[in-house]
């Protein structure tokens, strides 16, 4: 682990064309029961959890430890109970102060944003209890993030997306592990998000992966875990 930053696990469920949403991008549901136990498996075991702006806004995430099981197993560690809630987003204008990112835990809330994010937002912000850090004029600086993130005690980062987040971690290489759920579903469309948006990488910077781990799920999903090279 770079002693800079966390450990960076990025988590996706896709379907079997590569999709992580529907063309109409309203979270449609990709993952089984089984693989969701397995992702609140990878929370607990983690420091912190982390979503792109698009997926703060549209899907709401709780990004809470689901299992009271494993929220206990934490409490014997000396941790929190849940692990902090890290959200990345240019401009919070659109972040509801009722929305489950905020509200839902208990969790300590952390928020990375731009010069774009108006003073009146981040008073109220702060005022909710979240700690806030501009990084960055129009679009957040993840590598200071990942730097802030590691001096506040956070060694184990996962990453649950979006497309955009997920691309523009990947490119800066602040990636080090990924588990993907492919599930037997096919969405197509082409406007579709996709594991990692962003405008891609040409061919000679592909991101290269070593396979670690191939696991077969009863409900027909697979579950491949990377080592990012």
């Amino acid at each position: 682990m770079n002693g800079e930053r966390p450990f960076v696990i990025l988590n996706v469920a896709m379907t079997a064309d590569g999709k992580i949403d529907t063309a109409a991008r309203r979270g449609a549901a990709i993952s089984s029961p089984r693989d969701r136990e397995r992702v609140d498996r990878l929370r607990a075991e983690s420091d912190a959890v982390m979503v792109g702006g698009r997926t703060l806004t549209g899907d709401d995430p709780k990004l809470t430890v689901k299992s009271a099981t494993l929220r206990a197993g934490r409490r014997a560690r000396g941790l929190d109970e849940n692990p902090i809630k890290v959200g990345i987003i240019s401009n919070a204008a659109g972040l509801r102060s009722d929305c489950q990112f905020l509200t839902a835990g208990p969790a300590r809330v952390f928020l990375y944003t731009a010069q774009q994010t108006g003073a009146a937002q981040l008073e109220r912000l702060r005022a909710q209890g979240v700690s806030v850090f501009v990084v960055g004029e129009q679009q957040v600086d993840l590598p200071e993030t990942m730097r802030s993130l590691r001096s506040h005690g956070v060694a184990r980062l996962l990453v649950e997306g979006g497309s955009t987040l997920n691309a523009a971690l990947l490119y800066r290489r602040l990636v080090d592990e990924v588990y993907i759920y492919v599930a037997p579903l096919i969405f197509g469309g082409a406007d579709a998000p996709t594991l990692a948006g962003g405008p891609g990488f040409p061919r000679d910077e592909a991101i290269r992966l070593q396979e670690l781990d191939v696991e077969q799920l009863a409900d027909g999903g697979v579950v491949i875990h990377y080592r990012v090279l």
